[in-house]
């Protein structure tokens, strides 16, 4: 009498549910790291991640939550990251949100940064329209091929027009 209702109730109990259902169920819920672990070198996820220990190395997710007590030095990289604790590297991610609580110090590329008041960031912030895209050495080389924007020696600069064409300084 109630093993029929009960049955009926769970959708997990019917002898024709496919076995495909468990993994989705499981990959929802977040990864923890919890308070008293330290981890020397990278984590990988496809998933969310919630740190509450230390991690000396590199953490790639879908999501992340860096919690109150919480370090992470090294690069971090997800398409959304909430920090709430130590950060010491810099952070590629679509949506960075850092809380009151927060201490970021490193460089931050982003399509959507948030900053609440208290929060501590010491470090370069950059919008990009692909933040998890490139990497260090992709901006290095972009910078260093960049054309100078004055031609001619230290003593005499010439401006360089815009259009390529010469401007009166350059003919003089």
């Amino acid at each position: 009498m109630f093993n029929k209702k009960d049955e009926a109730s769970s959708p997990d109990s019917g002898p024709n549910e496919p076995p495909a259902k468990r993994p989705d169920m499981k990959s929802k819920a977040p990864s923890i790291l919890s308070a008293d672990l330290t981890v020397h070198g990278s984590l990988v996820s496809d998933g969310e991640v919630q740190l509450d220990g230390n991690v000396e190395g590199d953490v790639r997710a879908s999501a992340l939550t860096i919690g109150e007590d919480a370090t992470v030095v090294g690069e971090v990289v997800a398409e959304s990251v909430t920090i709430r604790g130590k950060v010491k590297g810099s952070v590629r991610a679509r949506q960075v949100q850092l809380t009151a609580t927060a201490r970021m110090e490193g460089d931050i590329i982003h399509s959507t940064l948030a900053v609440e008041s208290g929060a501590y960031f010491d470090g370069h912030c950059k919008r990009s329209s692909d933040p998890m895209a490139g990497g260090k050495s992709h901006d290095k080389s972009k910078t260093a091929s960049a054309p100078l924007p004055f031609s001619g020696g230290a003593s005499s600069p010439k401006p360089v027009a815009a259009s390529g064409g010469e401007t009166a300084a350059a003919r003089s």
